[in-house]
C-alpha cells in the first residue's frame, strides 16, 4: 500500500505540480492524522526521514489469475439481541481486526479487512445510559496497524486517537451511550478510505430507556462500495486500488460484503404476517444508498437512525457513514428484493433477498392475466 500511495503523490505532483506536505496529506485524506504511516509515506517521497515503521501498512497486492479454489464468502454477522427494559449498566465488548482473503463475486477474491471476520462487523448493542468497555485487539497474523472509530463516541477521535493497535496489539476505552439511536463504527487509520472500504465497519445499536418496540424479525444490512485492482470480475485474487477510489469509481456496490451474500440459501427468511426491522446502515466510503425494498413500502422510518420517524416511505436515503432503521409488514408471500435504487448498482452486486413464505392474500394482491416470465429483474 505504501509503493501504491508513493506512486499516487508522486502523480499528483506531476499532474498538479509541486504539493506542500499538507495538501499531500489532505489529497489522501491523511490530515491531522497522528499515525507513523504519514510520516512513512512522505518520507518515501522524500520529505523528510521515515521513523520506525512499525506502524506502516504493506502494499496492496495487484490482480493475479492465482486460483481461488477454497475460498469461499465470509460469513454474516449476527443481529445483536434487544436490550429490553433493563436498567443502565456496564457492557464489555471486545472486536478483533482480522485480514481475511474471501470471495466478493463468484471466482473473485479479494482481501478483506474486518472486525472479527465478517462484513460489516459484528452489531453491537445498548441501551441509552450504558458505559461501554470496548477493547479493540489486532490479530498478530495482520500485516496492518487497525482502530475504531464510533459514531455513537463523544470524545477524541470516536475514540480512534487512543485504539491505534499495531498486530498483536489491543487497546481499550469506556464511553457512555448518551444519545439513542443507530451508529456506524468503522477504522480510521490512514489512508482511511483504504480501511473502510476494505470491510472495516458496522454498527452500534443505542436503544432508548425501555428500547425499541418489538417485532417478529430484526436484519442486519450495511451497504459497502468496493475498488479493487485489475478489471470488475476478473477472476482471480486482487487488492485494492486507490485510484479507483479516489476517482469514486467502484467496482462492486454490494450488501453485507459480496455479490449475492443475501441471496439464495442465505437470503433473508420471513412469514407473511410478521413484522420486521431492518438496521440498514452504509459503510461507503463514496456512495450514498437510495435503500428501497421492491415490492414494499416502509410503514415506518427512522430518519437517518435518529429520534425522528417518518411514515409511509417508499425509498430513504442513507450517506456514507450513516443509518436507518426501516419496519414493514409482510401481507403477501414472495421475494422482496432489497436495492440501492441506484439501479446501476445492481449490476455491482446491490441487492438482497428477503424471502417470505406463507398463504397468499388475494385482498392485497393477487394475478389476474399473467405476462411473460422474466429470468432477470423484478
Amino acid at each position: 500500500m505504501v509503493e501504491t500511495m508513493v506512486r499516487t503523490m508522486a502523480g499528483l505532483r506531476e499532474v498538479n505540480g509541486p504539493l506542500t506536505r499538507r495538501q499531500a496529506l489532505q489529497r489522501l485524506g491523511l490530515a491531522g492524522a497522528a499515525v507513523p504511516l504519514a510520516a512513512t509515506i512522505l518520507a518515501a517521497c522524500g520529505e523528510q526521514e521515515a521513523p520506525p515503521a512499525s506502524a506502516a501498512s504493506t502494499p496492496a497486492a495487484p490482480a493475479t489469475s492465482e486460483s481461488v479454489e477454497g475460498l469461499t464468502r465470509l460469513p454474516l454477522p449476527a443481529v445483536a439481541p434487544p436490550v429490553g427494559g433493563r436498567e443502565p449498566q456496564l457492557v464489555k465488548v471486545e472486536l478483533e481486526t482480522l485480514e481475511v482473503e474471501a470471495l466478493i463475486d463468484d471466482g473473485v477474491a479479494y482481501t478483506f479487512w474486518t472486525f472479527n471476520g465478517t462484513v460489516p462487523g459484528p452489531m453491537i448493542r445498548v441501551r441509552q445510559g450504558d458505559t461501554v468497555e470496548l477493547t479493540l485487539k489486532n490479530n498478530p497474523n495482520n500485516k496492518t496497524p487497525h482502530n475504531i472509530d464510533l459514531h455513537a463516541v463523544t470524545g477524541p477521535g470516536g475514540g480512534a486517537k487512543y485504539t491505534v493497535v499495531n498486530p498483536g496489539g489491543s487497546a481499550t476505552i469506556r464511553f457512555k451511550a448518551l444519545n439513542p439511536g443507530v451508529y456506524v463504527y468503522h477504522c480510521a487509520v490512514p489512508p482511511i478510505p483504504m480501511h473502510v472500504s476494505s470491510g472495516m465497519y458496522g454498527l452500534i445499536v443505542v436503544e432508548p430507556p425501555g428500547g425499541l418496540p418489538p417485532v417478529d424479525r430484526e436484519f442486519y444490512v450495511m451497504q459497502g462500495d468496493f475498488y479493487l485492482s485489475g478489471q470488475r470480475g476478473q477472476p482471480g485474487r486482487h487488492g485494492f486500488s486507490l485510484e479507483k477510489c479516489l476517482a469514486e469509481q467502484p467496482d462492486y456496490v454490494v450488501f453485507n460484503g459480496s455479490v449475492g451474500a443475501l441471496a439464495g440459501e442465505r437470503a433473508l427468511q420471513a412469514k407473511v404476517g410478521e413484522r420486521v426491522r431492518i438496521f440498514f446502515g452504509n459503510g461507503g466510503v463514496n456512495l450514498t444508498s437510495s435503500f428501497h425494498v421492491i415490492g414494499e413500502i416502509f410503514d415506518r422510518v427512522a430518519l437517518e437512525a435518529g429520534s425522528v420517524w417518518a411514515e409511509n416511505v417508499q425509498t430513504t436515503s442513507v450517506p456514507p457513514g450513516g443509518a436507518t432503521i426501516v419496519e414493514f409488514t409482510l401481507e403477501v408471500p414472495g421475494d422482496y428484493v432489497m436495492v440501492d435504487h441506484a439501479l446501476g448498482r445492481l449490476m455491482k452486486g446491490a441487492s438482497g433477498v428477503i424471502h417470505v413464505e406463507g398463504p397468499e392474500n388475494p385482498e392485497v394482491f393477487e394475478v389476474v392475466v399473467p405476462g411473460v416470465e422474466l429470468h432477470a429483474g423484478h
